[in-house]
Protein backbone atom coordinates (compact mmCIF):
# COMPACT_ATOMS: atom_id res chain seq x y z
CA UNK A 1 0.00 0.00 0.00
CA UNK A 2 1.25 3.58 -1.15
CA UNK A 3 1.70 5.23 2.60
CA UNK A 4 3.54 8.17 3.48
CA UNK A 5 4.88 8.26 7.39
CA UNK A 6 4.85 11.68 8.88
CA UNK A 7 6.62 11.92 12.37
CA UNK A 8 8.87 9.48 14.29
CA UNK A 9 9.73 6.58 15.57
CA UNK A 10 10.06 6.70 19.69
CA UNK A 11 11.99 4.67 21.80
CA UNK A 12 11.46 0.70 21.46
CA UNK A 13 10.54 1.64 17.90
CA UNK A 14 6.74 2.22 18.54
CA UNK A 15 5.54 4.41 15.42
CA UNK A 16 4.16 7.58 17.38
CA UNK A 17 3.63 9.71 14.08
CA UNK A 18 0.93 9.33 11.26
CA UNK A 19 0.38 7.46 7.86
CA UNK A 20 -0.38 9.35 5.11
CA UNK A 21 -2.68 6.98 2.42
CA UNK A 22 -2.02 8.66 -1.18
CA UNK A 23 -2.59 7.51 -4.71
CA UNK A 24 -0.90 8.53 -8.31
CA UNK A 25 -2.28 8.42 -11.73
CA UNK A 26 -0.62 9.39 -15.18
CA UNK A 27 2.91 10.29 -15.55
CA UNK A 28 4.62 13.59 -17.13
CA UNK A 29 6.68 16.64 -15.94
CA UNK A 30 3.61 18.45 -14.56
CA UNK A 31 3.13 17.64 -10.94
CA UNK A 32 -0.55 18.21 -9.43
CA UNK A 33 -0.68 17.85 -5.81
CA UNK A 34 -5.02 17.44 -5.33
CA UNK A 35 -5.96 17.85 -1.34
CA UNK A 36 -9.65 16.90 -0.62
CA UNK A 37 -12.36 18.49 2.02
CA UNK A 38 -13.68 18.04 5.19
CA UNK A 39 -14.73 13.73 5.62
CA UNK A 40 -13.53 13.26 1.77
CA UNK A 41 -10.99 10.78 0.48
CA UNK A 42 -8.53 10.95 -2.22
CA UNK A 43 -11.15 8.89 -4.67
CA UNK A 44 -13.72 12.54 -4.21
CA UNK A 45 -10.98 13.60 -6.75
CA UNK A 46 -12.23 11.24 -9.73
CA UNK A 47 -13.28 13.93 -12.24
CA UNK A 48 -10.30 16.10 -11.75
CA UNK A 49 -7.86 12.68 -12.27
CA UNK A 50 -9.44 11.93 -15.41
CA UNK A 51 -9.76 15.59 -16.95
CA UNK A 52 -6.20 15.85 -15.91
CA UNK A 53 -4.47 12.75 -16.91
CA UNK A 54 -6.94 10.73 -18.89
CA UNK A 55 -7.22 7.58 -16.67
CA UNK A 56 -8.44 6.76 -13.70
CA UNK A 57 -5.91 3.73 -13.36
CA UNK A 58 -3.70 4.10 -10.52
CA UNK A 59 0.40 4.81 -11.62
CA UNK A 60 1.82 3.55 -8.02
CA UNK A 61 3.07 0.52 -9.14
CA UNK A 62 4.05 0.70 -12.77
CA UNK A 63 6.94 0.66 -14.01
CA UNK A 64 8.65 3.56 -15.95
CA UNK A 65 8.43 3.12 -20.05
CA UNK A 66 12.12 3.70 -21.48
CA UNK A 67 11.40 6.35 -22.99
CA UNK A 68 10.47 7.60 -19.74
CA UNK A 69 13.46 6.16 -17.57
CA UNK A 70 15.79 8.11 -20.05
CA UNK A 71 14.26 11.18 -19.43
CA UNK A 72 14.35 10.59 -15.41
CA UNK A 73 10.53 9.85 -15.45
CA UNK A 74 9.28 13.41 -17.10
CA UNK A 75 7.50 13.93 -20.28
CA UNK A 76 4.69 16.31 -21.49
CA UNK A 77 1.82 14.33 -19.22
CA UNK A 78 0.90 15.62 -16.08
CA UNK A 79 1.08 13.18 -12.97
CA UNK A 80 -1.42 13.91 -10.12
CA UNK A 81 -1.13 12.57 -6.50
CA UNK A 82 -3.88 12.91 -3.99
CA UNK A 83 -3.97 11.75 -0.61
CA UNK A 84 -6.56 11.17 2.84
CA UNK A 85 -5.88 13.41 5.02
CA UNK A 86 -5.43 12.26 8.42
CA UNK A 87 -8.67 11.73 10.23
CA UNK A 88 -10.16 9.75 7.17
CA UNK A 89 -10.15 7.58 4.79
CA UNK A 90 -6.83 4.89 4.97
CA UNK A 91 -5.08 7.47 6.73
CA UNK A 92 -4.62 7.50 10.55
CA UNK A 93 -6.99 9.10 13.18
CA UNK A 94 -4.83 10.86 15.63
CA UNK A 95 -7.12 10.41 18.90
CA UNK A 96 -6.77 14.17 19.97
CA UNK A 97 -7.98 16.88 18.27
CA UNK A 98 -5.42 19.37 19.05
CA UNK A 99 -3.58 17.22 16.58
CA UNK A 100 -5.61 18.26 13.62
CA UNK A 101 -5.15 22.04 11.83
CA UNK A 102 -4.51 23.21 8.80
CA UNK A 103 -0.72 24.34 9.56
CA UNK A 104 -0.60 20.62 10.65
CA UNK A 105 -1.95 18.87 7.40
CA UNK A 106 -0.12 21.62 5.23
CA UNK A 107 2.79 19.47 7.00
CA UNK A 108 1.64 16.36 5.96
CA UNK A 109 0.61 17.35 2.30
CA UNK A 110 4.64 19.05 2.38
CA UNK A 111 5.68 15.62 3.61
CA UNK A 112 3.98 14.15 1.02
CA UNK A 113 5.64 15.89 -1.57
CA UNK A 114 9.04 15.26 -0.14
CA UNK A 115 8.26 11.58 -0.22
CA UNK A 116 7.59 11.55 -3.61
CA UNK A 117 10.99 13.67 -4.66
CA UNK A 118 8.60 16.68 -6.20
CA UNK A 119 10.41 19.82 -6.01
CA UNK A 120 7.84 21.92 -7.04
CA UNK A 121 3.83 21.22 -7.79
CA UNK A 122 0.66 22.43 -8.78
CA UNK A 123 -1.37 22.60 -5.70
CA UNK A 124 -5.31 22.51 -5.81
CA UNK A 125 -7.46 21.89 -2.53
CA UNK A 126 -10.93 21.90 -2.41
CA UNK A 127 -13.17 23.09 0.62
CA UNK A 128 -11.17 22.05 3.75
CA UNK A 129 -8.55 20.90 1.46
CA UNK A 130 -8.27 24.56 0.22
CA UNK A 131 -7.54 25.98 3.42
CA UNK A 132 -4.88 23.30 4.01
CA UNK A 133 -3.77 24.12 0.10
CA UNK A 134 -3.77 28.25 1.69
CA UNK A 135 -1.64 27.33 4.66
CA UNK A 136 0.91 25.03 2.36
CA UNK A 137 1.16 28.20 -0.04
CA UNK A 138 2.03 30.41 3.02
CA UNK A 139 4.93 27.86 4.62
CA UNK A 140 6.32 27.11 1.79
CA UNK A 141 5.77 29.02 -1.03
CA UNK A 142 8.77 28.37 -3.22
CA UNK A 143 7.34 25.12 -3.59
CA UNK A 144 3.95 25.68 -5.36
CA UNK A 145 3.66 26.47 -9.08
CA UNK A 146 0.36 27.43 -8.43
CA UNK A 147 -2.90 27.25 -6.32
CA UNK A 148 -6.39 26.73 -6.98
CA UNK A 149 -8.93 27.09 -4.45
CA UNK A 150 -12.25 25.28 -4.79
CA UNK A 151 -15.23 25.94 -2.76
CA UNK A 152 -12.89 27.81 -0.15
CA UNK A 153 -13.65 29.74 2.90
CA UNK A 154 -11.67 31.87 4.95
CA UNK A 155 -11.90 29.27 8.19
CA UNK A 156 -13.49 29.68 11.39
CA UNK A 157 -17.37 31.51 10.68
CA UNK A 158 -16.81 31.62 7.71
CA UNK A 159 -16.74 27.70 7.20
CA UNK A 160 -20.37 27.43 8.58
CA UNK A 161 -22.90 27.58 6.14
CA UNK A 162 -25.62 30.13 5.53
CA UNK A 163 -27.78 30.12 8.48
CA UNK A 164 -31.93 29.34 7.12
CA UNK A 165 -34.33 26.80 8.46
CA UNK A 166 -33.07 24.24 5.48
CA UNK A 167 -29.49 24.52 6.55
CA UNK A 168 -30.97 23.94 10.33
CA UNK A 169 -32.96 21.23 8.94
CA UNK A 170 -29.78 19.90 6.96
CA UNK A 171 -27.76 20.08 9.58
CA UNK A 172 -30.24 18.04 12.55
CA UNK A 173 -30.67 15.09 9.59
CA UNK A 174 -26.73 15.07 8.94
CA UNK A 175 -25.81 14.36 13.14
CA UNK A 176 -28.70 12.12 13.63
CA UNK A 177 -28.37 10.08 10.25
CA UNK A 178 -27.93 6.12 11.18
CA UNK A 179 -28.36 4.61 7.88
CA UNK A 180 -26.06 4.80 4.50
CA UNK A 181 -29.81 5.69 3.19
CA UNK A 182 -29.76 9.12 5.66
CA UNK A 183 -26.82 9.71 5.04
CA UNK A 184 -27.08 9.64 1.21
CA UNK A 185 -30.29 11.70 1.14
CA UNK A 186 -28.30 14.30 3.56
CA UNK A 187 -25.06 14.46 1.06
CA UNK A 188 -26.71 15.27 -1.84
CA UNK A 189 -29.02 18.01 -0.98
CA UNK A 190 -25.89 19.54 0.44
CA UNK A 191 -23.49 18.74 -2.40
CA UNK A 192 -25.63 19.50 -5.59
CA UNK A 193 -27.94 22.05 -6.84
CA UNK A 194 -31.74 21.17 -7.10
CA UNK A 195 -31.73 21.74 -10.50
CA UNK A 196 -28.74 19.16 -11.51
CA UNK A 197 -30.25 16.42 -9.30
CA UNK A 198 -33.43 16.38 -11.27
CA UNK A 199 -31.72 16.22 -14.19
CA UNK A 200 -32.51 12.98 -17.00
CA UNK A 201 -30.21 10.12 -16.64
CA UNK A 202 -31.06 7.46 -19.04
CA UNK A 203 -34.89 6.34 -17.31
CA UNK A 204 -34.52 8.04 -14.10
CA UNK A 205 -33.11 11.43 -12.22
CA UNK A 206 -29.58 12.15 -11.62
CA UNK A 207 -30.77 12.09 -7.74
CA UNK A 208 -31.56 8.54 -8.39
CA UNK A 209 -28.04 7.31 -9.85
CA UNK A 210 -26.28 9.44 -7.28
CA UNK A 211 -28.36 8.19 -4.18
CA UNK A 212 -27.62 4.43 -5.55
CA UNK A 213 -23.99 5.45 -5.60
CA UNK A 214 -23.63 7.02 -2.33
CA UNK A 215 -25.67 4.38 -0.46
CA UNK A 216 -22.80 1.67 -1.91
CA UNK A 217 -19.73 4.15 -0.90
CA UNK A 218 -21.23 4.46 2.09
CA UNK A 219 -21.93 1.16 2.68
CA UNK A 220 -18.68 -0.01 1.87
CA UNK A 221 -16.51 1.91 4.21
CA UNK A 222 -18.92 3.10 6.80
CA UNK A 223 -19.26 7.16 8.29
CA UNK A 224 -15.94 8.52 9.25
CA UNK A 225 -15.05 7.86 12.98
CA UNK A 226 -15.62 10.56 15.89
CA UNK A 227 -12.44 11.41 16.44
CA UNK A 228 -11.15 12.31 12.69
CA UNK A 229 -14.75 14.41 12.00
CA UNK A 230 -13.63 16.06 15.28
CA UNK A 231 -10.13 16.97 14.68
CA UNK A 232 -10.93 17.75 10.97
CA UNK A 233 -14.05 20.09 12.02
CA UNK A 234 -11.67 21.69 14.51
CA UNK A 235 -9.10 22.40 11.99
CA UNK A 236 -11.68 23.85 9.86
CA UNK A 237 -13.03 26.15 13.12
CA UNK A 238 -9.58 27.34 13.81
CA UNK A 239 -8.30 27.84 10.49
CA UNK A 240 -7.74 31.44 9.59
CA UNK A 241 -5.05 33.33 7.04
CA UNK A 242 -3.08 36.18 8.42
CA UNK A 243 -2.31 39.06 6.58
CA UNK A 244 1.59 38.03 6.70
CA UNK A 245 0.32 34.73 4.88
CA UNK A 246 -1.71 36.24 2.13
CA UNK A 247 1.23 38.73 1.69
CA UNK A 248 3.66 35.49 1.05
CA UNK A 249 1.37 33.90 -1.14
CA UNK A 250 0.74 37.09 -3.50
CA UNK A 251 4.29 37.61 -3.26
CA UNK A 252 5.49 34.17 -4.05
CA UNK A 253 5.59 34.80 -8.08
CA UNK A 254 2.45 32.20 -8.43
CA UNK A 255 -0.35 32.29 -10.03
CA UNK A 256 -3.91 31.53 -7.80
CA UNK A 257 -7.24 30.63 -9.22
CA UNK A 258 -10.18 30.66 -6.80
CA UNK A 259 -13.13 28.52 -8.11
CA UNK A 260 -16.44 28.55 -6.26
CA UNK A 261 -20.29 26.95 -6.84
CA UNK A 262 -22.41 30.50 -6.95
CA UNK A 263 -25.19 28.00 -5.11
CA UNK A 264 -22.89 26.60 -2.65
CA UNK A 265 -25.14 26.45 0.70
CA UNK A 266 -22.09 25.24 2.85
CA UNK A 267 -19.22 28.01 1.80
CA UNK A 268 -20.45 30.61 1.05
CA UNK A 269 -19.51 32.61 -2.25
CA UNK A 270 -18.92 35.92 -0.69
CA UNK A 271 -16.17 34.65 1.58
CA UNK A 272 -14.69 32.50 -1.40
CA UNK A 273 -14.65 36.43 -3.15
CA UNK A 274 -13.25 37.98 -0.26
CA UNK A 275 -10.17 36.13 -0.48
CA UNK A 276 -9.43 36.19 -4.20
CA UNK A 277 -9.76 40.07 -3.61
CA UNK A 278 -7.25 39.67 -0.89
CA UNK A 279 -5.15 38.12 -3.50
CA UNK A 280 -5.44 40.69 -6.12
CA UNK A 281 -3.39 40.99 -9.09
CA UNK A 282 -2.40 37.18 -8.80
CA UNK A 283 -5.74 35.89 -8.43
CA UNK A 284 -8.89 35.09 -10.68
CA UNK A 285 -12.03 34.49 -9.56
CA UNK A 286 -14.36 31.86 -11.52
CA UNK A 287 -17.87 31.32 -10.31
CA UNK A 288 -19.54 28.65 -11.95
CA UNK A 289 -22.92 27.39 -12.02
CA UNK A 290 -23.01 24.57 -9.41
CA UNK A 291 -23.19 23.94 -5.15
CA UNK A 292 -20.39 22.54 -2.88
CA UNK A 293 -19.00 19.69 -5.57
CA UNK A 294 -19.11 21.96 -8.53
CA UNK A 295 -15.93 19.98 -9.10
CA UNK A 296 -18.82 16.98 -9.94
CA UNK A 297 -21.56 18.99 -10.91
CA UNK A 298 -19.49 20.81 -13.63
CA UNK A 299 -16.63 18.74 -13.90
CA UNK A 300 -15.59 20.31 -17.85
CA UNK A 301 -15.63 23.59 -16.64
CA UNK A 302 -13.48 22.80 -13.27
CA UNK A 303 -10.82 21.35 -15.24
CA UNK A 304 -10.92 23.81 -17.82
CA UNK A 305 -10.27 26.61 -15.41
CA UNK A 306 -7.62 24.41 -13.54
CA UNK A 307 -5.78 23.62 -17.31
CA UNK A 308 -5.70 27.47 -17.75
CA UNK A 309 -4.03 27.81 -14.69
CA UNK A 310 -1.29 24.97 -15.85
CA UNK A 311 -1.00 26.71 -18.96
CA UNK A 312 -0.98 30.35 -17.87
CA UNK A 313 1.90 29.18 -15.77
CA UNK A 314 4.09 27.56 -18.64
CA UNK A 315 3.95 30.78 -20.32
CA UNK A 316 4.88 32.77 -17.55
CA UNK A 317 1.94 34.70 -17.63
CA UNK A 318 2.09 37.91 -16.07
CA UNK A 319 -0.70 38.79 -12.89
CA UNK A 320 -2.47 41.25 -14.50
CA UNK A 321 -3.15 39.39 -17.25
CA UNK A 322 -4.15 36.51 -15.30
CA UNK A 323 -6.56 38.40 -13.11
CA UNK A 324 -7.65 41.07 -15.74
CA UNK A 325 -10.29 38.59 -17.96
CA UNK A 326 -13.19 39.40 -19.59
CA UNK A 327 -16.45 38.35 -17.71
CA UNK A 328 -18.88 35.98 -19.12
CA UNK A 329 -22.10 36.65 -17.43
CA UNK A 330 -24.34 33.19 -18.63
CA UNK A 331 -26.69 31.71 -16.25
CA UNK A 332 -24.81 28.42 -17.20
CA UNK A 333 -21.33 29.49 -17.79
CA UNK A 334 -18.21 30.74 -15.75
CA UNK A 335 -18.39 34.44 -14.39
CA UNK A 336 -14.90 35.50 -14.12
CA UNK A 337 -13.71 38.57 -12.40
CA UNK A 338 -11.18 40.25 -10.44
CA UNK A 339 -13.71 43.47 -9.43
CA UNK A 340 -13.25 44.05 -5.81
CA UNK A 341 -15.85 43.67 -3.68
CA UNK A 342 -17.20 44.03 0.08
CA UNK A 343 -18.04 41.69 2.20
CA UNK A 344 -19.85 41.59 5.41
CA UNK A 345 -21.07 39.19 8.22
CA UNK A 346 -24.59 39.76 9.88
CA UNK A 347 -25.04 39.25 13.72
CA UNK A 348 -27.63 36.46 13.23
CA UNK A 349 -25.07 34.83 11.06
CA UNK A 350 -22.78 34.82 13.78
CA UNK A 351 -24.65 34.20 16.36
CA UNK A 352 -26.49 31.05 13.78
CA UNK A 353 -22.71 29.94 13.71
CA UNK A 354 -22.10 29.70 17.59
CA UNK A 355 -25.49 28.03 18.14
CA UNK A 356 -25.61 24.84 15.52
CA UNK A 357 -21.15 24.66 16.65
CA UNK A 358 -22.42 24.16 20.48
CA UNK A 359 -24.72 21.35 19.27
CA UNK A 360 -22.08 19.52 16.91
CA UNK A 361 -19.59 19.74 20.15
CA UNK A 362 -22.85 17.45 21.82
CA UNK A 363 -24.07 15.43 18.85
CA UNK A 364 -21.67 13.73 17.61
CA UNK A 365 -22.59 12.30 13.92
CA UNK A 366 -23.56 8.77 14.46
CA UNK A 367 -21.52 6.39 12.80
CA UNK A 368 -23.31 4.68 10.08
CA UNK A 369 -22.47 0.64 9.83
CA UNK A 370 -22.02 -1.39 6.95
CA UNK A 371 -24.66 -3.15 4.85
CA UNK A 372 -24.99 -6.62 5.00
CA UNK A 373 -24.58 -7.79 1.77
Amino acid sequence: MPYCEVGRYADGDKWEGVRVYYRRYGRGATKVLLIIGLAGTHDSWGPQIKGLTGSLEPADDEALRPDEEAAGGDGDGIEVCCFDNRGAGRSSVPPNKSYYSTAIMATDALALMDHLGWKKAHVFGHSMGAMIACKLAAIAPHRLCSLALLNVTGGGFQCFPKVDGQMLSLAFRFLRAKTPEERALVDLETHYTKEYLEETVGSCTRRMVLYQEYVKGISSTGMQSNCGFEGQINACWTHNMTTKELDTIRSAGFLVSVIHGRYDIIAQLCHAKRLAESLLPVARMVELHGAHLVSHERPDEVNNALMDLIKATGSAMKPEEWSAQPENTSETGALISARPITVTMRTDEVMGFEHIRNIVRIMKPARVAPIDS
